[in-house]
C-alpha cells in the first residue's frame, strides 16, 4: 500500500534508538525525509546517517530547544509535515510517592509541556498547507496505571488531552491529532524492569493474552499509518498497541 507519504517531512523525537528508532525506518521507508533527535548530537546524526536521514541534538528538559530544533529542521529539510512527540520515560520507583517534588515537575516538563512547544511551532504552518500529522508515542499507562511508573501514570493522560482538543480544532485544516500506546514492548527500557530476560517472559505469558513481547517494528507500523494519507479520518484516537494486555475501554 502507498501511503501517500513521499517526499515529506518528518521530525521524530527520541528517534536514535527502540520505537523512536523503529518509527523513523518505517517513514523512511515510504519515501519521507527523516528528522531525528537525540540529547547526544553525535548519537542522533550517526543513527540519521544511517537512514539517510538529518541528526539533530535535542533536551526535552530545555523549554527553548523546542522552537529553535523546528526552526534548525526546515531550514535544513523543508517545512514539517509530521511530528512524532516521543521521548524516554521517567524513572520507575515500586512506591508512588517515592518521588522528588523535582521529577514530578521534570515528568511534566519532558512528557506534556516539551512536545507542546514544538506543537506550537509547527502547527501554523501545517495549517497554512492543508496538511499535518501529529502523533505521540505514549503508553498503556495513559489508560490503565501500572506498577512503579507513577509519573508515567500521572503525566501521559495529560498529552492525550491536549491532542484530544487539538484534533477538534484542526480537523477542518487537513491535519490529525492521534497516539500510539505501547505495551509490553522489547526496549532496553522494558528489560531494565525485569531481573532478567525469563522474569521479563514469564510475567508476559501470565498478563498479555499474546503470550510475547511485542517489537518496537509493530508500535512502528501503526504511527506511520496515522501519518498516512488513507488515515486522514482519523484523529483525535489513542491506539493500544499492547498484545491485548490493557483491560479498560
Amino acid at each position: 500500500m502507498d501511503l501517500g507519504l513521499s517526499g515529506r517531512v518528518a521530525l521524530v523525537t527520541g528517534g536514535s534508538r527502540g520505537i523512536g528508532r523503529a518509527i523513523a525506518d518505517a517513514l523512511v521507508a515510504e519515501g519521507v525525509r527523516v528528522a531525528i533527535t537525540s540529547r547526544d548530537g553525535t548519537v542522533a546524526e550517526r543513527v540519521a546517517a544511517g537512514v539517510g536521514g538529518r541528526g539533530y541534538a535535542f533536551d526535552s528538559n530545555d523549554l527553548d530547544a523546542g522552537p529553535l530544533l523546528v526552526s534548525a529542521v526546515e531550514a535544513d529539510l523543508g517545512p514539517i509535515d509530521l511530528y512524532i512527540a516521543n521521548t524516554g520515560g521517567p524513572r520507575r520507583d515500586a512506591d508512588p510517592l517515592g518521588f522528588a517534588v523535582e521529577e514530578w515537575e521534570h515528568a511534566h516538563r519532558t512528557l506534556v509541556v516539551s512536545p507542546m512547544t514544538i506543537v506550537r511551532s509547527v502547527v501554523p504552518g501545517m495549517r497554512k498547507r492543508g496538511f499535518g500529522r501529529v502523533v505521540a508515542v505514549s503508553s498503556s499507562a495513559a489508560l490503565e496505571p501500572i506498577d512503579g511508573l507513577q509519573l508515567s501514570n500521572a503525566n501521559r493522560p495529560g498529552l492525550l488531552a491536549a491532542f484530544k482538543l487539538l484534533a477538534r480544532e484542526t480537523a477542518a485544516d487537513g491535519l490529525t491529532f492521534n497516539a500510539v500506546l505501547p505495551g509490553r514492548i522489547g526496549t532496553e527500557r522494558l528489560r531494565a524492569g525485569y531481573e532478567n530476560d525469563e522474569a521479563l517472559l514469564e510475567a508476559t505469558r501470565r498478563d498479555v493474552p499474546a503470550a510475547r513481547v511485542g517489537t518496537p517494528e509493530e508500535v512502528a507500523s501503526v504511527a506511520t499509518f496515522l501519518c498516512s494519507a488513507q488515515a486522514s479520518y482519523v484523529t483525535g484516537q489513542s491506539v493500544l498497541v499492547d498484545g491485548g494486555l490493557t483491560r479498560s475501554w
